[in-house]
C-alpha cells in the first residue's frame, strides 16, 4: 500500500512551480493590506510558539506553512512528517505537538491565521483522500482515485497538493493539461466525432483527449473517433458495471482506451461503482467540502515570563 502513494516516491515540494512563493506573498498581503495594528501591540520580542494538532488526520501542506512563516521572518521546526497521521493523544490533553515556530511575536502572529487556514484545509483534503483510497483498496479496487477541477480559485495548487499527499490523483491541473470534451463542447461543435477530430488537430500527440458520455452509444462514438479516455458520467452503479464490461468486450484488440466514472460519487456510495473494468474513479467529494483538520498555534507563555 505504501508504494500506492506519491509521497513515498519523493518530496512533493519538488513539484511546486516557481510562482508558488509569490502566491503566499499575495495571501499575506490580503490578510494585512495596510497597518498591522495588533503587531504594534506585541512588537518584536523574540518568541516561540507551538503548533498543536487538535483533531485526528493526515498532515499536509508543510512547504506552504513553512514558507508563510519564513516570509514573516520566522523559522519552523517540524515534529511530524508530511503525510503522517496524527491521533488525539491518550494523555487527556486533546492535542499533539506538531511543530515549533520561532521568531518575533509580530512575525509569528502575522503568519498565524494564513498558516493555520492553509494547513487545516490541505490536511483535511489529504485525510479524506487517504480514507477513500484505503476503503477502495480494501474492497479490491486496483484503479486510480482522482479529484476534479472543481477547486477554489487561487487555491488550486494547495488543494491538488493535498490530494497527492493523501494518495489520490490530481486529475488534470487546468484546461491546458488535457483536452476534456464535456457535453457543452460536444453540443457546441455538433457531434462527438467532430469535437474529437478538432481537438486532435490542435492537441497533437502530446495531449490526451477525454470525452464525457451519457450512454454506451456515445462511448462507442468517442472511442471510434480516437478518444483516449471515456468518462461514464452520472451512470448508476449497475449501469457502470454493465457498460464498462460491454465496452471492454466490444473493443478488445481494436482500440486502447481508459474508462473513467464520475458524477456524485462519495465515500458512502463509491463501492456501488468500484470494479476493475474501471480505470479511474473521479470525485470532487475528496476536496469540495472536506472537513478541516483542526490546528492551533500558541505562543509559549513560560518564555514570556522569562523575558518580561
Amino acid at each position: 500500500m505504501h508504494q500506492d502513494q506519491p509521497i513515498h516516491h519523493g518530496s512533493l515540494e519538488h513539484l511546486l512551480p516557481p510562482s508558488w512563493k509569490a502566491q503566499i506573498t499575495a495571501w499575506l498581503a490580503e490578510d494585512t493590506p495596510s497597518y498591522d495594528y495588533a503587531g504594534f501591540v506585541v512588537g518584536e520580542y523574540p518568541r516561540t510558539a507551538t503548533l498543536w494538532g487538535k483533531s485526528a488526520g493526515i498532515i499536509a501542506g508543510i512547504p506552504f506553512f513553512t514558507e508563510i512563516f519564513q516570509q514573516c521572518g520566522c523559522k519552523v521546526e517540524w515534529h511530524a512528517k508530511e503525510g503522517s497521521y496524527i491521533n488525539r493523544p491518550k494523555d487527556g490533553s486533546g492535542k499533539t505537538k506538531v511543530a515549533t515556530v520561532s521568531g518575533t511575536a509580530r512575525g509569528i502572529l502575522l503568519g498565524e491565521r494564513v498558516g493555520l487556514n492553509l494547513l487545516a484545509r490541505c490536511s483535511g483534503i489529504a485525510t479524506v483522500s487517504r480514507n477513500m483510497l484505503l476503503s477502495l483498496r480494501s474492497a479490491g479496487y486496483e484503479g486510480i482515485l482522482a479529484g476534479t477541477r472543481k477547486t477554489t480559485p487561487g487555491f488550486r495548487i494547495v488543494e491538488k497538493y493535498g490530494m497527492l499527499v493523501g494518495g489520490a490523483d490530481t486529475h488534470r491541473m487546468d484546461l491546458s493539461s488535457m483536452i476534456m470534451l464535456k457535453d457543452n463542447h460536444v453540443w457546441s461543435r455538433g457531434s462527438i466525432t467532430e469535437a474529437v477530430q478538432a481537438a486532435k488537430m490542435v492537441g497533437g500527440f502530446a495531449l490526451k483527449i477525454e470525452v464525457e458520455v451519457q450512454s454506451e452509444a456515445e462511448a462507442d462514438e468517442a472511442i471510434a473517433a480516437g478518444a483516449d479516455i471515456v468518462m461514464l458520467d452520472n451512470f448508476t452503479g449497475d449501469g457502470v458495471k454493465v457498460a464498462a464490461r460491454s465496452l471492454r468486450d466490444r473493443w478488445k484488440g481494436k482500440r486502447e482506451f481508459l474508462i473513467e466514472v464520475s458524477g456524485g460519487l462519495r465515500e458512502d456510495n463509491v463501492f456501488d461503482y468500484a470494479n476493475n473494468d474501471i480505470n479511474i474513479i473521479s470525485t470532487s467529494s475528496i476536496h469540495q467540502g472536506a472537513p478541516h483538520v483542526d490546528f492551533s498555534l500558541k505562543i509559549n507563555q513560560d518564555q514570556i515570563a522569562q523575558t518580561s
